[in-house]
């Protein structure tokens, strides 16, 4: 496995000035404040707009918890069946919605060329764990049967940023476990894989845009007295081999940036390709920022990219790794 960092002279600027414009954030602690928090919708000067060449729908798909929400992003141009890509957000588990990504999801599905599906999966603590995580799970299993119903050739790929990333890789390894979809490419972007870290990035990042500090409200009402097993934690599974591709991005400025490097190691250690990038100098979330941060908006390219290699026909010139492709494209600049 190589480790790409990913760095311009804008990363560090940009986020300083964010942060600053942000001022201090304090963590949810109460159900009245969570209420509304995700009343807020997304300023567009932060998240990005909506990008105009792709059409947007929403719909309901079937799960064991009752319909979920998705939005569907397609561009308006395709006329031909295309791979699909399975989208979350985040939001400590509690927060967030599909309204937060329509900048993301709709680039997504114009540079890589998918239908991007994007789950509005249940929240605690109305719906502590494992909700989320089955909605998860029965919409990779719906898309694996049932893609062609929105313009989908039979190819899926699922992907997600932090909270959403956690519930990926955990629906991943549910998927390895029960014999579920098979997936062309995992995509964790910041992804939480465990609780009650000691990690040197939560030591000195903690409190940067995002706290993880254990015993959190966020975190008591996910798992609500429950066990902590490996589908919540994906970081504390016995073995990763048998899982999905992946690529696995982080932030220098993060403090769960230790933790997307320690499951990258461990999945190319246990036989899964993996490309890790890292993005230097820039927080947490920031593909909730596409509007002030170039970091967000180059990662967009360079998953677009991505997908568009994993969902390439196999030919004996077919690059191996993101990497060495996306530096030949002159995409990866200064990684």
């Amino acid at each position: 496995m190589r480790t790409h960092h990913c760095d311009e002279p804008g990363f560090a600027e940009e986020t300083e000035a964010l942060l600053g414009q942000i001022g201090p954030r304090h963590e949810i602690a109460d159900y009245r404040t969570l209420l509304s928090a995700r009343a807020a919708l997304p300023d567009p000067a932060l998240s990005g707009h909506l990008d105009p060449s792709v059409q947007v729908a929403d719909l309901y798909l079937a799960a064991r918890g009752g319909p979920v929400l998705a939005r569907v992003y397609r561009t308006r141009s395709a006329l031909e069946a295309q791979p699909v890509l399975l989208w979350l957000h985040g939001g400590a588990f509690i927060g967030g919605s599909v309204y937060d990504l329509d900048h993301v999801c709709s680039r997504l599905a114009y540079l890589a060329e998918v239908t991007v599906v994007s789950l509005d999966y249940r929240l605690a603590p109305e719906h502590p764990f494992p909700a989320a995580l089955y909605d998860t799970y029965d919409a990779m299993c719906w898309l694996g049967e049932h893609a062609s119903m929105i313009g989908g050739d039979g190819r899926v790929a699922a992907g997600g940023q932090s909270a959403g990333a956690a519930l990926v890789a955990g629906a991943c390894l549910m998927a390895r476990d029960n014999g579920g979809p098979a997936l062309a490419r995992q995509i964790l972007c910041y992804p939480v894989l465990d609780f009650g870290q000691d990690t040197e990035s939560f030591r000195e990042f903690d409190g940067v845009f995002l706290s993880i500090k254990p015993g959190r409200w966020s975190e008591i009402q996910y798992l609500a007295g429950q066990p902590v097993s490996p589908y919540a934690a994906p970081l504390r599974a016995g073995t990763l081999a048998g899982l999905p591709s992946a690529l696995v991005i982080g932030a220098g400025r993060d403090p769960l940036r230790d933790d997307a490097r320690s499951y990258a190691m461990r999945l190319d250690a246990e036989g899964v390709d993996v490309t890790h990038l890292e993005f230097a100098k820039t927080m947490h979330a920031f593909l909730n920022f596409c509007g002030v941060l170039s970091a967000g908006r180059h990662a967009i390219e360079l998953i677009a990219a991505d997908l568009r290699q994993a969902f390439a026909p196999l030919t004996s010139e077919s690059p191996s790794s993101l990497g060495p492709s996306l530096v030949r494209q002159g995409i990866a600049r200064r990684s």
